[in-house]
């Protein structure tokens, strides 16, 4: 017995070294994500604005990975020095070491795409510039601004023995300076106000612009009048993020939604990951800095780009027309689905399954339905699982309209989806005042399912419609995300739906389902087993699936086993990927794309097998440890032969994009495929099949698509 579990150890430490053949690390494999978020930024073909948006995009990007994924580093490395990641070999110290490195040269490229960018802007009149460039009655009009607006409600600091260098708030922009005063030398802080605009617009027909931290520190010397000043910079922390209500100790009578903000309280004075400065320090302020902040030379970064880049976002709406279809995409607005008709949501639904395909397709026909069982006097009670909002929801509002007409309705609502987290502690006073029953789910679980359920009565019989997405009932997100949402009256689906609602009400992780496949008891599972049919065909067997990340080392292998039983295998990866294709022995016959472009991709589909005998199945789950063990996730089969050929079709489309793919190569880089004819953009080619539709125009067959296309599945 004692060689018998020798051997299995033996075995299994084998398989973990083997694993290493054909896998890279997450972290870095994010950060190649995020490049290729900033070569779109750089494509000359990407309309100006558009380009300066992918810069702010992989700005805001790499703020969050400082904070949650460094910020996760950073603490292994201080807590479990020796754990090693099981992708890459690597011990936490050893992968902030490669991470530090390997954003340096980003910065640089930031800092030069940015600036093409800014130089290319200027001829159109859109101009972000210095105090310096600014035309003499520029500045007068900014100095008077300053003095009126801005200098009232500053509030500087010296620091010294009697002034202690104050907290700095996560991502905000402090001004600092050198002051001294006779013989005594100090520094000076000054924070850029929250509540002021981040920046200055110049009055004239042109949008010339400065930033609000500029300013400031070009009128330093009205600031700190006595002193002199000198070295004027400024600057701005990271701070680690990654800190969730497991940290806090959590008594049974608690509210969740205090501990909530407790935990978002606590997020503001975690430790420093990151400095970002506008001009080089010296060595004697490094030193500094390294020693107020307890960080390193190398978690020092200079950035010529703008520090916040989100009023790029609402510029465009600041430009005369003629200007915004130079600068920007041409409008695509959602449009409304062709499959669906005139009429009561409810009835349609009955007589045949409805996909929708966001943002080509709008969010409407969902709201519609929610709000028309607000209202039906046979709908008893309406229940979903909420992960993040916008602002402004009008679900909520129907939801709400729903428990005042006195339907039950249940909102599993999941107050820790990061960084939502107040918006969600928001909502959730606004529905359980409405009286909806709202729930929170579990200790240790996320739930992060996109499922709805309606249950009425139809001549005395109790029936279902179930919706089951693979995004957020975000409004604003669903006119910027590609995703899928299926609703469905299917019977079994919704007796499905029932139990998995009940169990969540319980707090019961270990349901039993036919149809929706729930993670984490069976998704997992079910995938695998799947996987396991295909690979029984051996050369005959077709996998394809597209997800936002892939980082579960039991996927990984299973994957691996089916390319080398001969298995087709496509993979459609938008961010991390941490497996390698096309390597002997091992990935042969993988191939893993990902697609950056206009629209955020985030459906998660999963294809099994050709023909008659294909399985697909939609849900909210990418495959990540995370996602498919420490969450509550579902999928859900499609059963209906009409949406099986769309989804088909999605699929088709996005693995022969030629235009914003990128083929994951076996060294870990991403390359464009070759561009030519017939050139596919898969997010153009959805757009135009959306308003063809709507319009009821034939389909322009470009020549050559058709038969690229036909296929494919036998590949």
């Amino acid at each position: 017995m004692i060689k018998y579990f020798q051997s299995m150890k033996v075995r299994h430490e084998s398989m973990k070294n083997e694993i290493l053949n054909y896998t890279q690390n997450r972290e870095l494999s994010w950060l190649k994500f995020n490049k290729r978020v900033l070569e779109e930024a750089r494509d000359i073909t990407v309309p100006l604005l558009e380009r300066m948006k992918f810069v702010a995009i992989f700005t805001s990007n790499l703020d969050e990975f400082f904070m949650i994924r460094v910020g996760s580093l950073y603490d292994m490395a201080h807590t479990d020095a020796k754990a090693v990641d099981s992708r890459s070999g690597m011990t936490a110290d050893e992968q902030l070491a490669k991470i530090y490195e390997v954003v340096a040269p980003l910065y640089k490229e930031r800092d030069k795409t940015y600036a093409d960018i800014k130089k290319q802007l200027h001829p159109y009149g859109v101009c972000g510039l210095d105090f310096k460039e600014l035309e003499q009655i520029e500045k007068k009009y900014v100095k008077k601004y300053f003095k009126e607006q801005v200098l009232p409600v500053l509030s500087p600091q010296i620091v010294d023995a009697n002034h202690p260098f104050p907290h700095l708030v996560n991502k905000e922009i402090y001004v600092t300076a050198n002051l001294k005063l006779k013989d005594k030398s100090m520094m000076g802080i000054v924070p850029v106000p929250q509540y002021i605009s981040d920046v200055l617009y110049l009055p004239g027909h042109d949008i010339r612009y400065i930033r609000m931290e500029k300013v400031i520190m070009e009128f330093l010397n009205l600031v700190f009048e006595k002193y002199t000043v000198s070295d004027a910079n400024y600057i701005c922390v990271t701070r680690n993020g990654d800190v969730s209500p497991d940290d806090e100790a959590l008594e049974v009578t608690d509210d969740f939604r205090k501990l909530m903000q407790k935990t978002i309280h606590k997020r503001r004075k975690m430790s420093v990951v990151r400095l970002e400065v506008a001009e080089k320090l010296s060595e004697e302020t490094q030193k500094y800095f390294c020693e107020k902040f307890d960080i390193r030379p190398c978690q020092i970064f200079r950035t010529k780009v703008p520090m916040k880049l989100s009023y790029i976002f609402t510029m465009s709406g600041n430009l005369p027309e003629p200007l915004k279809k130079s600068l920007a995409y041409p409008v695509f607005s959602p449009q409304n689905c062709a499959r669906v008709q005139e009429g009561g949501m409810i009835k349609q639904i009955r007589k045949k399954d409805l996909l929708l395909f966001y943002p080509y397709e709008s969010m409407n026909p969902f709201l519609k339905l929610v709000k028309e069982a607000s209202v039906d006097p046979n709908v008893m009670t309406i229940k979903i699982t909420i992960y993040r909002l916008a602002k402004k929801a009008r679900l909520v509002e129907y939801l709400c309209a729903a428990a005042e007409n006195g339907k039950e309705v249940t909102v599993l609502i999941e107050l820790r989806a990061r960084f939502d987290e107040q918006n969600n502690i928001d909502w959730s006073e606004r529905l359980e005042e409405a009286g909806c029953r709202v729930l929170y789910g579990f200790e240790d679980y996320k739930v992060h399912s996109k499922i709805c359920l309606i249950t009425y009565r139809n001549r005395g019989e109790i029936q279902y419609i179930t919706q089951i997405g693979t995004g957020n009932y975000n409004e604003k997100t669903a006119a910027m995300y590609t995703d899928l949402s299926l609703i469905t009256a299917n019977p079994e689906i919704g007796m499905d739906a029932v139990e998995f609602f009940k169990n969540m009400s319980i707090s019961n992780l270990d349901g039993m389902y036919k149809h929706l496949i729930v993670a984490p008891v069976s998704l997992k599972q079910k995938v695998l087993a799947l996987m396991d049919e295909e690979i029984a065909k051996g050369q005959d067997g077709r996998i394809i699936m597209k997800m936002n990340s892939l980082t579960d080392t039991d996927f990984i292998e299973k994957v691996s086993e089916a390319s080398r039983a001969g298995v087709k295998i496509d993979l459609i990866v938008r961010g991390i990927c941490c497996m390698l294709p096309g390597i002997p022995g091992y990935t042969d016959n993988l191939q893993i794309m990902s697609v950056v472009g206009r629209y955020l991709e985030h459906p998660r589909i999963f294809s099994f097998g050709t023909g008659n005998a294909q399985k697909i199945y939609i849900g909210s789950a990418d495959m990540m440890t995370r996602n498919t063990e420490k969450r509550v996730e579902v999928a859900c089969p499609i059963l209906d032969a009409d949406i099986k050929r769309q989804i088909n079709h999605y699929l088709k489309v996005m693995l022969n994009d030629n235009i914003k793919a990128r083929v994951l190569q076996s060294d870990g880089n991403y390359c464009k495929k070759e561009q030519k004819e017939p050139f596919i953009d898969s997010q153009e080619v959805f757009m135009d099949e959306a308003v063809r539709a709507v319009r009821k125009e034939p389909e322009v067959r470009k020549s050559g698509i058709k038969d690229k296309l036909r296929g494919l599945f036998q590949r």
